[in-house]
């Protein structure tokens, strides 16, 4: 299978945001209820226009549609799109404190064909020429074994509320950089 990965622009938020849905809606039932999707796709998955305005988020395309997309910050906030209340802009320092990892998700067309690990990589070689010496994220549970696989470890999970009551389990992984 032929992809090409690029830096997002403004212009594929949409198309970014319409893979989000779809990747959740689809990879998702295995770990998350049909209510804590929806939930999470309405407060907490979304685009975070940060990272594209950053230049550290990635989309991968294939054949004109979009397969995946991920990134990294500078910033401190862990998760989130842009709907997500509780955000900081705020800068981190590369020389003690941790890179995250965002917003990955992969078209249930594209799942498990080694494009989020491509995306990753290209977002680890960033963020250690950056100077940043570790990586943190927030991982949904359905992302936990690519995350491992890749070296990252975490085993505590954290609940987040995601409205009207409805709570949803992530996991908080942290990786050291070489």
């Amino acid at each position: 299978m032929n992809y090409v990965i690029r830096k997002a622009a403004l212009d594929d938020r949409e198309a970014i945001e319409n893979l989000i849905v779809e990747s959740a809606r689809k990879l998702s039932q295995e770990d998350y209820s049909g209510a804590q999707i929806e939930a999470a796709i309405k407060t907490v998955f979304g685009v975070d226009t940060s990272l594209i305005l950053d230049g550290t988020y990635f989309v991968a395309e294939s054949s004109g549609m979009f397969a995946g997309c991920g990134g990294w910050s500078k910033r401190r906030t862990l998760f989130g799109g842009d709907q997500f209340a509780e955000r900081d802009s705020t800068e981190l320092d590369p020389s003690t404190e941790s890179a995250k990892i965002r917003a990955f998700f992969i078209h249930p067309k594209f799942a498990r064909m080694g494009i989020a690990r491509a995306i990753l990589s290209l977002c680890e070689i960033e963020a250690k020429a950056y100077g940043f010496r570790s990586l943190e994220l927030m991982s949904t549970l359905p992302g936990i074994k690519l995350y491992r696989a890749c070296g990252y470890e975490g085993a505590e999970r954290v609940e987040c509320e995601v409205g009207d009551g409805v709570v949803i389990e992530f996991m908080v992984m942290k990786k050291t950089l070489e």
